[in-house]
């Protein structure tokens, strides 16, 4: 486990605290549309944190190349149709270049600064020249509206119980994810950004932003610069 993370709940839990079956049931939602609005047809895509291939499989549909990375083997099993790569992020280095490069799921907000570099760094070391790197960000309120709780159509409830200042500048945030035949929990550390600090790490890494790409600024994407 990484520190500071842990999950609870049937089956496999991953490094981060993450339940591979939960993530097995939870539904895709808007992503894949966002992210194809923003990506070329037919591009070669990078997807970093992949995990059971809740987007993979949506973009695969639509006519995308893609390959998918994931620290967690128990993850990338259940992957279907991409080339498929077992590493951390932050060490990945291909000796490749993509058209676009997908880091979701929150990973940019990452408690470890230094990790945050090498996941940034990634991104970076893998796109194409003309290529864009598609982030997913924290909802802007994500660590002050606690505690919260959201009733999915699909027929279960995730809860936000706490999130917990370390003093260190990070968080600890306890989610619950309650199905009628099932509960997980995870908990995880993670370090609320400003849209100017996200915008200055970006920098650091030698990427801007281009386009916040939803009105609630969560989904972005970043070039490198001119």
């Amino acid at each position: 486990m990484r520190e500071g993370h842990h999950g609870t709940g049937p089956g496999a839990i991953t490094p981060d605290g993450c339940a591979v079956e939960l993530y097995s049931r939870l539904p895709v939602g808007t992503e894949p549309d966002i992210i194809a609005a923003a990506v070329p047809a037919g591009a070669r895509i990078l997807e970093l944190g992949c995990g059971v291939g809740r987007m993979t499989h949506p973009l695969l549909e639509r006519g995308y190349s893609i390959t998918a990375v994931d620290e967690s083997p128990d993850m990338l099993v259940r992957v279907r149709g991409a080339r498929t790569i077992c590493s951390p992020i932050e060490e990945l280095d291909l000796g490749e270049r993509f058209d676009a490069v997908l880091l979701a799921s929150f990973l940019v907000h990452t408690g470890d600064v230094e990790v945050r570099h090498g996941l940034l760094r990634t991104c970076v070391r893998h796109l194409a020249d003309g290529g864009c790197v598609l982030i997913q960000r924290e909802g802007e309120d994500y660590h002050t509206n606690v505690p919260r709780e959201r009733v999915d159509a699909s027929g279960f409830t995730l809860r936000i119980v706490s999130s917990e200042p370390l003093g260190d500048g990070t968080n600890s945030v306890r989610a619950e994810y309650e199905f009628p035949d099932a509960t997980w929990t995870q908990t995880f550390r993670a370090r609320p950004l400003t849209k100017e600090e996200f915008e200055e790490a970006l920098a650091e890494a030698g990427l801007r932003v281009d386009k916040y790409l939803t009105e609630d600024r969560i989904w972005v994407r970043a070039v490198a610069p001119d």
